[in-house]
């Protein structure tokens, strides 16, 4: 079957003619991928930029960890029947180690990856723990549902960030991570959600077709000149960022009100320096969001199965697989919002 593989530690992909998946072993599944989104994450891969080395000793692999498909063959004490359509958690825990013992099976301390330590979804079947499995709610289709990671990836940075009736936000980046968290904070009761991007016309586009009007493009004025103007003068209560830019902590920090809370939910490059003594003089908190736990996938679904069209306007394209270096490309032009591939 065709792949769309991460082979070499350096810049691309490349398709690959794989076999198929070997039989599913005991609580493991075989799953047709019937969607599967190109995420910011697997963008960065791609361009092989700072932060990815963890990647190397798996290699070659099958990027994707954005998916949903149907369940094709099923091993034994799965919990699930073959034709059963699931989204996929990506994140594999070990069950042995000390957290994992102890509960804590997201803080695994052997957690790896799928699409980024094992094969993902960018080929048409996949075999992967069937604990990864999530069901659908029935009529959910499957582009729509492969949208659950990274809402829940911005649903959890919302509840880290404890968004709250009445708040006025500031999200810092435009793209599928910050329109989540724009969607989720709006649904927590936040009054004013504000978005802020750089040159991002058709992320900002999906941004409006979501339903956000305040929206603030630093190509055209600096941020804080620009967001002020939108509240009256006034600081904002939270700021969650989604933009893998580290000087744009700093940027919302200097929007933040006394004894705010800022979310870092961006993969970042490089480091932060930080003023401190500013920091604590106004006793802001700085909090990291990475991921979502089965409670926020299972809350994110609930909210896609009672409403999926409102959440259908973030994906701006669909691609076969075959074309899925092209998608790459889209996406990481920016010509694109969310792109859809259908192996």
């Amino acid at each position: 079957m065709l792949a769309l593989r991460k082979t070499r530690a350096e810049f691309g992909l490349e398709f690959q003619d794989i076999p198929d998946p070997p039989p599913p072993g005991p609580a493991e599944v075989v799953l047709r991928v019937d969607a599967v989104g190109i995420c910011g994450s697997d963008v960065h891969a791609y361009e092989w930029t700072a932060g990815y080395d963890f990647m190397v000793p798996h290699l070659p692999l099958t990027m994707g960890h954005e998916f949903a498909g149907t369940i094709i063959r099923n091993g034994t004490g799965s919990g699930f029947a073959e034709g059963d359509r699931v989204a996929v958690i990506p994140f594999v825990f070990c069950g042995a180690c000390a957290n994992c013992r102890a509960g804590d099976a997201r803080n695994c301390l052997r957690r790896g990856s799928i699409g980024l330590t094992q094969d993902g979804g960018f080929q048409r079947e996949v075999r992967i723990p069937s604990r990864c499995c999530v069901a659908l709610p029935a009529h959910l289709d499957a582009e729509v549902a492969a949208l659950t990671e990274p809402l829940g990836v911005g649903m959890e940075a919302v509840l880290t960030g404890e968004v709250g009736l009445g708040d006025t936000v500031l999200v810092l980046g435009p793209g599928t991570i910050g329109q989540a968290i724009a969607l989720f904070a709006r649904l927590a009761g936040a009054a004013r959600v504000i978005v802020a991007g750089r040159a991002d016309a058709p992320r900002f586009e999906v941004l409006r077709a979501l339903g956000f009007t305040d929206l603030v493009d630093v190509a055209e004025g600096a941020l804080k000149d620009q967001v002020l103007a939108l509240t009256g003068g006034r600081a904002v209560d939270v700021v969650l960022e989604a933009t893998g830019v580290p000087a744009s902590i700093n940027e919302g920090l200097s929007l933040l009100k006394k004894g705010g809370v800022i979310v870092a939910a961006g993969i970042h490059a490089a480091p932060l320096t930080l003023p401190l003594t500013d920091f604590v003089r106004m006793r802001h908190q700085l909090r990291a969001s990475h991921g979502a736990g089965r409670r926020t996938w299972d809350r994110v679904l609930a909210h896609l199965g009672r409403d999926p069209e409102a959440f259908r306007p973030m994906i701006t394209h669909r691609l076969p697989l075959e074309r899925g270096l092209e998608g790459f490309e889209l996406a990481r032009q920016r010509a694109a919002s969310k792109v859809i591939l259908t192996p």
